[in-house]
């Protein structure tokens, strides 16, 4: 059974960093776009950032482009998302999901939470003073 676990959320001051992990089982990483998704208290999920399924080909939302790093080693079956220069409107619980079809490329495809198949329960993440 294909499932998906996020860990490394927490409580961090703006201007911290945290990593994301997205450790995935039940099937290989490599034939898989993998996704970081976003949703704040009263707001719709957004995307956050994507990578394709052997790393050659990552795409970021403008709000994260230059603080936000995504990665995955497929040797641990795990994709990372780093976060730094953190500010209070990254709060929020962050999912991570996977699919085989999604065109990394294409930001319309890559950002829009409907395109994408499988979803793991999310980890919290808050940034506040």
């Amino acid at each position: 059974q294909l499932q998906l676990v996020e860990s490394g959320g927490g409580l961090v001051q703006p201007g911290g960093s945290l990593r994301l992990s997205c450790a995935a089982s039940g099937f290989t990483l490599d034939y898989y776009a993998i996704g970081w998704f976003r949703q704040a208290p009263g707001k719709e999920r957004e995307g956050v950032s994507c990578i394709s399924g052997r790393g050659g080909s990552t795409n970021y939302a403008d709000s994260v482009k230059g603080r936000f790093t995504i990665s995955r080693d497929n040797a641990k079956n795990t994709v990372y998302l780093q976060m730094n220069s953190l500010k209070p409107e990254d709060t929020a619980i962050y999912y991570c999901a996977a699919d085989r079809t999604i065109i990394t490329t294409v930001q319309a495809m890559c950002l829009t939470p409907s395109k994408w198949h499988y979803w793991g329960q999310g980890t919290q993440v808050t940034v506040s003073s």
